[in-house]
């Protein structure tokens, strides 16, 4: 791969997790302190993630793999992200955002497996080059992240109040319109099936990987990947919310320990694969969570700070440890005629069903432990999510049996 196309891919995806980044993480608090949202409405508003992942695989199916070329449609979607960004950033009523947030993540969530597809497309070995792409997503998230609180402090007490957040969705805006004309860009990556070839919405969906589930092992992998997107949807729904309620300062900026552990686990994770196992693996990931929120639990921002810190630096294990090595177990159990049909498959039952469920959980458990000034009972809201990832990891240490999976990467 030549030097320009690899800058060109790295600044690609760099721009597409900055954007993602740029405002997902600060939402929730956004729209309690400016728009007035219930704990049920800030649900709706993430579960739009969901709705996006459920649907992404029918604008890749039908339109991206059939007929246009892949950084053509990513182009045309950041730029229409960036029009209802702007329209967010003017919201000043519930309603009206969350029509734009839904719009915006149905558009939003596909360009995640296109800029794969532009970036799959140009190297001769993914398995080695996509890492070194990939890992400026991450730096792009983590850019974000800290510009929100170490440079322009939007998320600090007298600036949200003053109502600065909704400058994340102007900063969105801009990195999207950049994305969008940049798209046009990047090499070209025409679709690989033929538009006359017949498409069922088995093969959108996934739905012709059902076969796997005669493997009772897939079946209770694949159960337990659901249940465990359910405890995930709590952080990423409560949050940042939870650190500015509880007075953490730059708590935007400290929530990116998450992705910069994201990257030193996944450093880590070959070698831990390899010599402890699969289920292992996944044990040691699923009880990261249950000690994450422990420590969301019992930590407080004065002597017992160190333990929210811990509990943020932990989501490396958390995603690392469970999704990577998911996704290892999954190409492994599928072979090559279902290789994509169950990734996708995955995908859709974790980032959409599971994560559907999670966030209409955590609004209906936070709405029901909010105090009468208007803060929350967080130690008990987080140990729901701990006591359901632990029943998730019993029930997955009991039931899944243990077998050899090699480590490909």
């Amino acid at each position: 791969m030549k030097n320009k196309v690899r800058a060109q891919l790295c600044f690609m995806m760099f721009l597409e997790f900055f954007i993602w980044g740029a405002w997902f993480v600060t939402l929730g608090t956004f729209l309690g302190n400016n728009l007035k949202a219930t704990d049920g409405e800030i649900a709706l508003a993430f579960s739009t993630q969901s709705w996006g992942a459920i649907i992404a695989p029918f604008v890749i199916g039908i339109i991206a793999d059939r007929y246009f070329n892949a950084e053509r449609i990513l182009g045309i979607l950041h730029l229409f992200g960036a029009v209802l960004m702007y329209f967010m950033y003017q919201s000043a009523a519930f309603d009206d955002f969350y029509m734009l947030v839904l719009v915006y993540m149905i558009l939003y969530m596909p360009t995640l497996a296109l800029v794969n597809s532009v970036s799959f497309n140009q190297m001769k070995n993914p398995a080695k080059e996509f890492s070194m792409v990939r890992v400026f997503g991450t730096a792009g998230w983590i850019i974000a992240g800290l510009s929100i609180s170490y440079v322009f402090s939007w998320d600090q007490g007298e600036n949200i109040g003053q109502g600065l957040l909704k400058n994340t969705f102007l900063m969105t805006a801009i990195a999207s319109l950049i994305l969008g004309f940049f798209s046009f860009t990047l090499p070209k990556t025409p679709p690989k099936a033929a538009s006359s070839e017949k498409l069922g919405l088995k093969n959108i969906l996934g739905l012709d990987s059902l076969s796997l589930f005669k493997d009772k092992n897939f079946l209770i992998f694949f159960i337990s990947s659901v249940l465990i997107c359910i405890p995930l949807a709590f952080y990423y729904q409560n949050a940042n919310p939870f650190l500015v309620e509880i007075g953490m300062d730059n708590p935007t900026g400290k929530m990116t320990l998450g992705q910069i552990s994201e990257i030193a686990f996944m450093l880590l994770l070959p070698y831990f694969f390899t010599k402890f196992g699969f289920k292992k693996t996944i044990l040691v990931a699923m009880a990261a969570w249950v000690v994450r929120y422990l420590l969301f639990a019992f930590g407080d921002v004065n002597e017992l700070g160190f333990m929210l810190i811990i509990g943020i630096a932990l989501h490396g294990i958390c995603y690392d440890f469970f999704f990577v090595s998911g996704q290892i177990y999954t190409d492994s159990k599928a072979g090559e005629k279902f290789k994509s049909s169950a990734q996708g498959l995955i995908t859709l039952a974790t980032y959409g069903v599971g994560m559907l469920i999670g966030f209409w959980v955590a609004g209906k458990i936070s709405a029901a432990y909010l105090l009468e000034d208007g803060k929350h009972l967080w130690e008990t809201i987080w140990m729901y999510p701990a006591g359901f990832a632990l029943a998730v990891f019993i029930l997955f240490a009991i039931l899944f049996k243990t077998e050899k999976i090699e480590y490909q990467s």
